[in-house]
């Protein structure tokens, strides 16, 4: 029976490790992906609640300056 040698046992051993921590870390990325796209609809959401609050206090013709906050109206 044919044996591989150490050093390719070796680099066999070590590609396969390589490319089984690249797969874990695409599957690490995906799930830090998914907790972003929930976390933005989350902001998106509060965002607008917000601006529904401020329409209703400032009409709905407002346009918010987010640099400075002030408030004008749509021309």
């Amino acid at each position: 029976m044919a044996k591989l040698t150490d050093n390719e046992l070796s680099q066999v051993q070590d590609l396969n490790t390589e490319f089984t921590k690249n797969k874990a870390a695409i599957g690490e990325l995906e799930l830090q992906k998914q907790i972003v796209f929930e976390r933005i609809d989350t902001i998106k959401s509060e965002f607008s609640k917000v601006e529904k609050k401020l329409m209703k206090k400032y009409g709905e013709d407002s346009v918010v300056n987010l640099q400075t906050g002030e408030v004008t109206k749509k021309e």
